[in-house]
């Protein structure tokens, strides 16, 4: 108990002694406001990236582009190596795969019971882009800009013309869920919801742009750029990626389920002579 104790004592005081130093160095100077950052937080029209040497384009699109390959490269290792070996008594990797496929496939049986093969596969998909394009910031993977200025690759979904892109696919999803399970009638009821890419790509968009934001300004003061970013940073991240993954797959699946269910209009009797 005295080791423990004494332990978190010297825990402390280097803590301490960290800040003290970090506080009385100062701040070493910003090449742009608070206000410049902000908004370039939001509208990636100062810190572009060059793609290929090709076009300047948002740094989240190189994210987007780093996720997907990471994603298929995971996908393609656990099926080649890691399925074949699944076992009756599953290990911890199997039982992490089996409950995270049975988590989504729950998720579109219960909402679309009549028609949830394809919705299933589509919201695990999502669900891992949404959950680990996230949580890839926390890696802080440097990109160099056209001007030359070293930063941190952003959440793919923090550029806005990703989270419309997904809100819009999902959409589109939808609607095809509509069409095979009534037909043209199907696009009808579909259409009903036509603010849903809408409301889908703001709450992805907003979610993830308000953790972004906080952090920005968090690091950009060097009072408080010591061990509180850490904090911030990850429970804001944490949260977002689980809450933003459940919210747009749950919906995603909600009204596929709804859209696709077969009308059962009950048929008249025919009058007797």
């Amino acid at each position: 108990m005295k080791q423990h104790k004494k332990g978190l004592a010297l825990w402390l005081a280097a803590i301490l002694l960290l800040l003290a130093g970090a506080l009385l160095t100062g701040s070493p100077g910003r090449a742009e406001t608070v206000q410049e950052a902000m908004r370039d937080a939001v509208l990636h029209d100062v810190n572009r990236v060059s793609l290929l040497g090709w076009k300047a384009v948002n740094p989240g699109l190189i994210s987007a582009f780093l996720v997907t390959a990471a994603l298929l490269l995971a996908a393609a290792l656990i099926r080649l190596f890691v399925i074949p070996k699944f076992q009756y008594i599953p290990g911890r990797l199997q039982l992490l795969l089996e409950e995270a496929v049975g988590l989504f496939d729950g998720m579109a049986k219960g909402s679309s019971p009549h028609r949830y093969g394809f919705v299933g596969m589509y919201i695990f998909g999502v669900g891992c882009f949404i959950f680990v394009g996230t949580l890839f910031e926390l890696l802080g993977v440097q990109a160099v800009t056209i001007h030359g200025h070293a930063i941190t690759l952003p959440a793919p979904l923090s550029d806005i013309n990703a989270a419309i892109a997904l809100g819009t696919l999902s959409y589109l999803v939808i609607i095809s869920g509509g069409i095979a399970g009534n037909g043209v009638k199907g696009i009808g009821k579909s259409l009903k919801e036509f603010s849903l890419p809408i409301s889908m790509s703001f709450r992805l968009f907003g979610a993830l742009l308000s953790g972004l934001l906080v952090t920005e300004l968090v690091y950009y003061f060097i009072s408080l750029s010591f061990v509180l970013p850490v904090v911030v940073g990850v429970l804001f991240t944490l949260l977002h990626a689980l809450v933003q993954t459940y919210v747009l797959t749950m919906l995603t699946a909600l009204y596929y389920g709804e859209v696709s269910e077969p009308d059962h209009k009950p048929k008249k009797a025919k009058a007797r002579p």
